[in-house]
């Protein structure tokens, strides 16, 4: 789709010369105003730059150019003028212009000035663009589950969307803990703002302490210049500590330092630094043990620890197993071009039965592979690894042996719909125990009760 520019000027021989540069030699579409309101009114058309005079009728150009960076703060305006004054430039500069131009105007000079607005305009269009998707990807609409503990999970989460309280997310890896952590910043109120991961466990002991806190030049060899840490490039944002539970004492005690004063040295460096971030961390260990175990730090742990946040393990929450399983295909398959339609029977009862010691992590690489090792358009018992093959039955047969009863291949909404069906007959239509039976939220129950017509009543 060709560039659109707006010509506004009530100079027809202005407008002649500036259209035929415009659209003639630079082959962009063009729209021509002599005032100021039918531009007002055609910006629903979404141009990607205005040239706008100064001096109008009516409503002058200064009054058009604050009303456009209302309406859209991005849009690049270059204004023109007769007038030729420094004051007039300025003060078209200060409310946001892109550039300006005296008349008779230098099209040897306007030329890159209008290149080089559209090429920011567009930048800064991708740029929201990637931020919105973002949201959008860590939106809570977005997270797989359908489990009733993490619907639990989901419900404290909102508690701290818009609020400064420090958060520690725990559980074992591969729960998704980052997942967690980015749905906070993402959801609230620092949003628009950095958003910065550290995995403590993963960077060597002697260069965290830059890495979080930056160093100045010459402070250590191979210090070249000066750094600036994670700390600061978080500022106005959140820090994701990954893994926190693996900080050595000194660095304990300095993130302690960060937490109580909100300040912190780089390393080599005496100028205080003030930041502004929100702190969530994560762990797998048991940091109450560290901490009798003077492994860690007991005041660190009370200030980071101020909103606990458990993910269970994924053998805790059954309900999402086969969600998540078919989540997962969906996405293998459109990153490996394949058609894969779903799994065996077999395959889905030791999917379901499995206890997944490696958590979603785990689950996500075994699809991977899967698909593709899978020659055919369904996954059956040879495509597993062999962990999940030689695995013995968690103890789910209850609910699992009417429905796994042979090797059909079924779709995936029919086998939700099947076990909704069998947890309710099994428990006589007591929505309370069934929900427990599938380990999901009696909401969700009623959910798909109604998604697939399943009348609420005992069953016989």
């Amino acid at each position: 789709m060709n560039k659109l520019i707006f010509i506004v000027d009530d100079e027809l021989a202005i407008s002649k010369l500036l259209t035929y540069w415009v659209k003639d030699k630079w082959k962009y579409d063009v729209e021509v105003f002599s005032n100021g309101e039918d531009v007002l009114r055609r910006l629903n058309a979404k141009p990607d730059l205005i040239l706008l005079d100064i001096m109008l009728p009516g409503v002058d150009g200064i009054e058009i150019l604050k009303r456009v960076k209302q309406m859209d703060e991005n849009l690049p305006v270059i204004m023109l003028s007769a007038q030729g004054s420094i004051e007039v430039a300025v003060d078209a500069l200060r409310l946001g212009a892109f550039d300006y131009f005296p008349k008779p105007i230098d099209i040897q000079r306007l030329e890159p000035a209008v290149k080089n607005a559209i090429k920011s305009y567009d930048l800064t269009r991708e740029l929201e663009n990637l931020k919105e998707n973002v949201k959008k990807e860590y939106s809570f609409d977005n997270i797989i589950s359908a489990d009733g503990r993490m619907q639990d999970v989901f419900k404290l989460v909102s508690k701290v969307l818009n609020n400064e309280i420090t958060v520690l997310i725990y559980g074992e890896s591969g729960t998704g803990k980052e997942l967690i952590a980015r749905a906070i910043h993402y959801n609230g109120r620092r949003k628009d703002k950095p958003f910065i991961v550290v995995n403590c466990a993963s960077i060597p002991r002697e260069l965290l302490e830059s890495e979080l806190f930056g160093h100045e030049k010459g402070s250590f060899t191979g210090a070249h210049q000066r750094k600036l840490g994670k700390f600061e490039l978080a500022n106005g944002g959140t820090i994701f500590l990954d893994e926190v539970g693996e900080l050595e004492m000194l660095l304990q005690a300095k993130l302690l330092r960060v937490i109580q004063e909100r300040e912190f040295e780089r390393v080599g460096g005496t100028e205080l630094i003030k930041t502004d971030v929100r702190i969530i961390s994560a762990t797998n260990r048991d940091l109450k043990v560290a901490v009798e175990k003077k492994e860690f730090r007991e005041d660190l742990y009370y200030r980071l620890n101020s909103f606990p946040i458990y993910i269970p393990p994924l053998r805790f929450r059954r309900g999402d197993i086969l969600v998540l399983a078919q989540h997962f295909l969906d996405r293998f398959n459109k990153k490996l071009g394949k058609n894969v339609k779903g799994f065996s029977k077999k395959v889905v009862k030791m999917v379901y039965e499995y206890n997944w010691p490696g958590n979603i992590r785990e689950m996500e690489n075994m699809i991977e592979r899967c698909l593709i090792i899978c020659e055919k358009d369904t996954i059956d018992v040879d495509d597993l690894p062999a962990q999940i093959r030689a695995a013995e039955s968690t103890g789910s047969a209850e609910l699992s042996g009417s429905l796994f009863s042979d090797d059909t291949i079924i779709p995936f909404e029919k086998l939700k719909e099947e076990s909704i069906r069998h947890a309710l007959k099994i428990t006589n239509g007591n929505i309370v125990e069934a929900a427990k039976k599938l380990q999901l939220g009696r909401a969700t129950i009623y959910r798909l009760m109604e998604k697939y017509n399943i009348e609420n009543r005992s069953y016989e």
